[in-house]
């Protein structure tokens, strides 16, 4: 992750606008000890309202000051927004700690608003433990640790074990074969249609899916959606010869292959119904993806999960999930706490609890008859305890031939060359949507030029998005 100059300077833009406000009626939390000398953390994203949530996260903090009483759990009820966040940052009013998202954690690092934890994670023993692929997401280029993942997941190929078979694309133990590029994909997309009569593969088009699923596809063709100049200034970047490659490749998928469904539309609800429904043959997808297909009538030994294909120029897959961040205002003591806080739920060990609510967890997941066999991505090594314990409860209770879903499973427990990327930086979902309006177009009519609607797709991304960004 490079952590360039331009962030600080937009985050400090930022900041500066909202400078007056946050030191009006609002003391600072840098009173780190109470008064009897315990130190304060502050958590944020304590849930507001009385309920379960709250019971919990009480409970949670009263065996946490039990287990390690020279601490003091404060409540805060922020939640990270960007609208108030660099307001809070400039003036010192971040909680100690706080979750957010991988979309937001480079911008957060890059800023200066996230303490370096990097020597309190050794000093616990955690830091080699950590998934490499996803650490670096988290990491500056001189390998310093700003944030601590603790979900995360990679996309890659879902899809219908029975048309797989009937177009003779599947090993006679269960495993897929797997294509290694586009091209590849396309061409079992025609094999699963002339062996079935339904689509091959379904794309979502609507409500920023489209955009989100084409960005990845984008990435292995070579596309840069975006860069940043040393003024710290975001250029849109995709008017290019790869980014015309790419949606070109969507564009025969339709007009030269005819392997999409006829509806040029598709929403997230409607992408997995139509998979769910049987049909298409494939889809990108996580791989909590099989979670979703059930109320269609799909069975669990029907859906399987492959590797992220190759793109002509890179082998990329987007990636996403959450993280826990410790402000930049934090004491060593402080950050101390705060990771002992966060690790009480993502710990590479194994306790009796997480052995207790991990097996109740995945016999709720047989009883909803969902599939039990894809194994997430982990933000611990896999030779870790946890990692382990976990993996090995999946295998004991899988519901389907688990080679159905090996080679997704064998991609992310080890990455290879492919590189995890998380989303674009900045105005994401407005990305999304213009790249929907692309999508869309090229499906729609068979004569549109994919150079000219990426040309003013991209001028229209810069003047009426980038151009706008508070710098």
């Amino acid at each position: 992750m490079k952590l360039t100059k331009g962030f600080k300077i937009i985050a400090l833009a930022a900041a500066a606008s909202f400078m007056v406000g946050s030191f009006a009626g609002c003391s600072s939390k840098d009173n780190t000890l109470t008064e009897d000398g315990k130190t304060q953390i502050f958590v944020g994203g304590w849930p507001k309202n009385e309920g379960t949530d709250k019971d919990n996260w009480a409970a949670r903090q009263a065996r946490f000051e039990e287990a390690n009483p020279e601490f003091k759990i404060v409540p805060d009820y922020w939640s990270f927004d960007l609208k108030s966040f660099y307001s809070k940052a400039a003036g010192g009013q971040l909680p100690t700690i706080y979750g957010t998202n991988f979309t937001e954690v480079s911008q957060i690092i890059a800023a200066g608003y996230s303490a370096d934890i990097t020597d309190q994670l050794k000093k616990d023993g955690l830091y080699d433990k950590f998934n490499p692929d996803v650490l670096k997401l988290v990491s500056s280029e001189d390998g310093r640790v700003y944030a601590f993942p603790f979900a995360t997941y990679a996309l890659g190929m879902g899809f219908n074990v029975d048309m797989m078979e009937a177009a003779g694309l599947m090993e006679a133990d269960g495993t897929p074969k797997q294509p290694k590029d586009w091209n590849e994909v396309a061409e079992f997309a025609v094999k699963i249609k002339e062996a079935t009569g339904k689509p091959g593969i379904v794309l979502p088009t609507a409500n920023n899916n489209g955009g989100w699923i084409f960005t990845p596809i984008a990435w292995s063709f070579g596309v840069d959606f975006m860069e940043q100049d040393k003024d710290g200034k975001w250029k849109a970047t995709f008017d290019s010869p790869e980014a015309v490659e790419a949606l070109q490749f969507v564009k025969d998928l339709k007009w030269k292959y005819d392997v999409l469904p006829a509806n040029s539309i598709i929403d997230g609800t409607e992408y997995y119904k139509v998979f769910g429904t049987g049909g298409a043959g494939m889809l990108i997808s996580a791989g909590d993806m099989p979670a979703k297909l059930t109320q269609y009538g799909m069975k669990p030994d029907q859906i399987g999960m492959m590797a992220m294909p190759k793109g002509p120029k890179k082998h990329v897959t987007l990636t996403g999930g959450s993280v826990t961040v410790v402000s930049n205002k934090a004491n060593e003591k402080q950050i101390e706490g705060a990771l002992k806080w966060t690790e009480v739920l993502y710990k590479p060990t194994v306790s009796d609890d997480m052995k207790a609510s991990s097996i109740e967890g995945m016999n709720l997941k047989l009883e909803r008859g969902e599939l039990v066999g894809v194994k997430s991505m982990s933000i611990w090594n896999t030779d870790t305890e946890a990692v382990k314990f976990t993996n090995d409860l999946i295998e004991s209770k899988a519901n389907i031939n688990m080679n159905h879903v090996k080679l997704y499973n064998d991609f992310i427990a080890d990455m290879g060359d492919c590189e995890l990327r998380p989303e674009e930086p900045v105005c994401a979902q407005e990305l999304y949507s213009i790249l929907d309006g692309c999508i869309q177009e090229i499906l729609i009519n068979k004569d549109a030029d994919c150079a000219k609607i990426l040309k003013k797709a991209c001028n229209d991304f810069q003047v009426n998005y980038l151009d706008n960004l508070d710098y």
